[in-house]
């Protein structure tokens, strides 16, 4: 693969439904020495930072039941950077910091994140903005020169961790991923990984070619010297014993953690708890057979098997 030219500063945007290894790879991403990893700032989900502070759309509905967690990253990434460390003070100060800053729109907020940890460059992945394409419309109006890397999961695989995350089923409620056309309401995660990923294509097909690209997470897990040497050849950036080494320690990010009371999260509380790079043992995953989620093993639909061929699973 021939390296592209280098990033300039341009940041990295991960896509991809939720529990697609998104917290494991951009955090590793943002230990490269010349980049830096947020956690989900949920940014472009909002308008200005008072709408992302309040949670509510300009039609005055709620984004989500879970708004005052998703603020966390932003409240810990702006402790982490103006007051030099996350904890309830550092936090406290963030809450400040945002609010003075209300009128502000979250381009500009992110533009100032930006300038704040230049000249590395910014990695960050949020699976809210996949809920509507005007969260991706208003990132990409934002930083039109952004990189974006879609991140796969096989659908039996990203199914099955949806169910078992804790508050996956209300997840997936919330967002109407429920089946019904058996005459009886399912909660289908399928409904969510296909949706999730078209709309990302949809996306990224718009876009010059050269400014996306598609990785298998398994792959990542399974070889991250190869996945990341990959990675690092498309964005420009060197990647020797030293680069690698420093992305296959993802545990050393200043938010690889649980934060202080007043902002836990900002991440998957699975991946805070554990963020090492483990050797993978990933489950062997096929397209046909019964699925245990579904109340007569049924397999999995005609549309997600065709979508997860075309992105290379069998």
């Amino acid at each position: 693969m021939t390296a592209a030219k280098p990033l300039r500063g341009e940041p990295v945007f991960i896509l991809a439904p939720p529990r697609s290894f998104t917290s494991l790879v951009s955090t590793m991403l943002g230990q490269h020495p010349q980049m830096y990893g947020f956690p989900e700032l949920n940014l472009f989900m909002a308008e200005t930072l008072d709408e992302f502070w309040r949670g509510v759309d300009n039609d005055g509905g709620r984004k989500s039941t879970f708004w005052p967690v998703m603020r966390h990253g932003l409240l810990r990434t702006v402790a982490q950077l103006y007051a030099g460390e996350q904890t309830i003070d550092g936090v406290a100060l963030a809450y400040r910091w945002i609010r003075v800053r209300a009128r502000h729109s979250t381009g500009e907020v992110f533009q100032e994140l930006l300038t704040k940890i230049d000249p590395l460059i910014a990695v960050e992945k949020s699976p809210g903005y996949l809920r509507r394409r005007l969260y991706l419309d208003r990132l990409l109006e934002a930083a039109p020169e952004a990189r974006f890397i879609h991140l796969l999961r096989h659908p039996r695989g990203q199914c099955a961790s949806v169910l078992k995350a804790r508050g996956g089923k209300l997840m997936l409620m919330m967002l109407n991923a429920i089946d019904q056309s058996g005459g009886m309401a399912v909660i289908e995660p399928q409904i969510l990984w296909h949706d999730a990923n078209v709309l990302v294509m949809e996306f990224l097909n718009e876009l010059p070619r050269e400014q996306w690209l598609r990785v298998q997470g398994e792959r990542v897990l399974a070889d991250p010297d190869t996945e990341l040497t990959r990675i690092c050849q498309w964005l420009g950036l060197p990647c020797g014993p030293r680069e690698l080494a420093a992305m296959k320690t993802p545990e050393q990010s200043p938010y690889a953690h649980v934060g202080p009371i007043n902002a836990r999260l900002g991440n998957d509380i699975n991946f805070l708890l554990e963020p090492r790079l483990r050797p993978a043992q990933l489950d062997s995953h096929d397209l046909a057979g019964p699925l245990p989620w579904r109340p007569n093993g049924e397999a999995l639909h005609p549309a997600v098997v065709e979508l997860a061929r075309e992105f290379g699973y069998s």
